[in-house]
């Protein structure tokens, strides 16, 4: 009968129904519970219900029946930045770039030079059971990790590196050396140092310009020698530096990335800093300038050596000119007087030449006369000059003639004949002529025969 009944049949039907969904609403529970999905970049501290505890670094479903469990990013990062506020983020918390944020930290340097900066380091902790074990059960959490190690750590190797070096040689060069080294105390451990003041002197005398009676002998008054403090390594026996280990490392966390990003220092440092880059470049410039100056110099006296080397090179060339000229000339004259020479011995053989010639033809033409003269005397011996006498005598009736023939008479000539007055008749002359040829006769006195042997 009850069965028959409606009622009890509607409470059959919802037990029915009520059945499934309480188990799978048991199942929700349970797997809610006891199980969780592992992301990758993340390891996992998990507890069971069974008071067993392990750490999961795989991605996938994880059982951890009714336990506990929390993240830890793999690699945590500690970033001091411009513009940010001190922030830490659980680590825990997934899709955060970061693990801890903070302000730039405001540094000292060796010489007392204060600088805001920026830097970034990345830890990376163990995944293994034991080592991450270890570190879970000493910080408890990723950010007690991060307050009470890691930031610290950043922020005192920090400082450290800072205070090996001075704020003017980091701007003057040794930015990397600083980065090196905070990289390298970052891993290692920071070195353990002596700061010491150091007596440095310049060797440069300073002297004075008051006494005005030494001039340019002033006294020396003092140098420019001043203290430095420089910090010194501490090494130990073996001459390595002495270190203070990172507490961090002992749990195997390692630190994979360290980096200066930004250092911004005081405003009194910058502004030395551009006075002294505005010196070092009136320096440099007043440099260049000397340097120019010298150039000018050193051209003014090549332009001056070049002058005198063209002049010098004129005034040889010149002189060679002259030179060759007079020795030109003194060829051209010591071949005229050789031609003169020459000239006036062939004149001089010549004209021995011709006295010889000469004398022999006046030797002959002496030997010719003597010989003539001897004829003529031969033959004057022989017929006693006759034909000179004769030709003589021809030439003396030649002009006794000649003289009659142009004798000057009148035509007519008058005259008494008895008075015996000579009135130049032909008888007359010619009567007068024979005497003149019988004078001469007498002079010449010759005889016309032809004497005989």
């Amino acid at each position: 009968m009850a069965l028959n009944n409606p009622l009890s049949r509607i409470g059959l039907n919802t037990g029915k129904i009520l059945l499934p969904i309480a188990l799978l609403l048991g199942a929700g529970v349970i797997v809610k519970e006891s199980i969780f999905y592992a992301e990758p970049g993340y390891v996992y501290h998990v507890r069971t219900i069974t008071g067993q505890e392990h750490a999961v670094s795989d991605v996938g479903y994880q059982f951890f029946l009714w336990g506990r469990w929390n993240a830890w990013k793999r690699a945590m990062t500690v970033q001091s930045e411009a513009g940010a506020a001190a922030n830490m983020e659980y680590a825990e918390v997934e899709g955060d770039e970061t693990s801890a944020n903070m302000p730039p930290l405001n540094i000292m340097f060796l010489d007392q030079v204060d600088a805001n900066v920026e830097a970034t380091v990345r830890f990376s902790i163990p995944t293994d059971n034991e080592g991450f074990l270890q570190l879970a059960h000493e910080y408890r959490t990723p950010a007690n990790l991060l307050r009470t190690a890691l930031m610290p750590a950043f922020k005192e190797t920090l400082q450290a590196t800072a205070s090996l070096m001075s704020a003017e040689e980091y701007y003057s060069g040794a930015r990397t050396e600083f980065n090196s080294e905070f990289e390298n105390q970052m891993n290692n451990g920071i070195y353990l140092v002596r700061r010491e003041e150091v007596y440095q002197d310049s060797g440069r005398k300073v002297r004075g310009s008051a006494n005005v009676a030494l001039g340019n002998e002033q006294e020396e008054f003092g140098d420019e020698s001043k203290v430095v403090y420089e910090v010194r390594k501490v090494l130990d026996e073996q001459g390595t530096p002495r270190r203070k280990a990172q507490k961090f490392t002992t749990f195997g966390i390692s630190v994979v990335d360290a980096r200066i990003t930004n250092m911004t220092p005081n405003s009194r440092f910058v502004e030395r800093m551009q006075l002294k880059q505005k010196a070092s470049a009136d320096r440099a410039i007043a440099r260049e300038q000397r340097i120019q100056e010298e150039e000018q110099r050193l051209l003014a006296i090549a332009r001056g050596e070049r002058e005198v080397a063209e002049r010098q090179a004129m005034a040889k060339v010149e002189q060679i000119q002259k030179t060759t000229d007079a020795e030109t000339d003194k060829q051209l004259a010591l071949t005229s007087a050789n031609k003169l020479k020459e000239q006036a011995q062939i004149e001089r053989e010549t004209a021995q030449i011709n006295l010889e010639k000469a004398r022999i033809e006046a030797e002959t033409q002496r030997t010719l006369a003597d010989a003539e003269a001897y004829q003529k005397k031969a033959i004057l011996q022989a017929d006693n000059a006759l034909a000179e006498k004769l030709r003589t005598e021809v030439e003396i009736h030649k002009l006794w003639a000649d003289a009659f023939a142009k004798r000057a008479v009148p035509t007519n000539v008058f005259g008494g004949g008895g008075s015996g007055s000579p009135v130049g008749s032909d008888a007359e002359t010619k009567a007068f002529m024979q005497m003149l040829t019988l004078d001469a006769a007498k002079r010449l006195n010759y005889d016309r025969e032809i004497s005989g042997k």
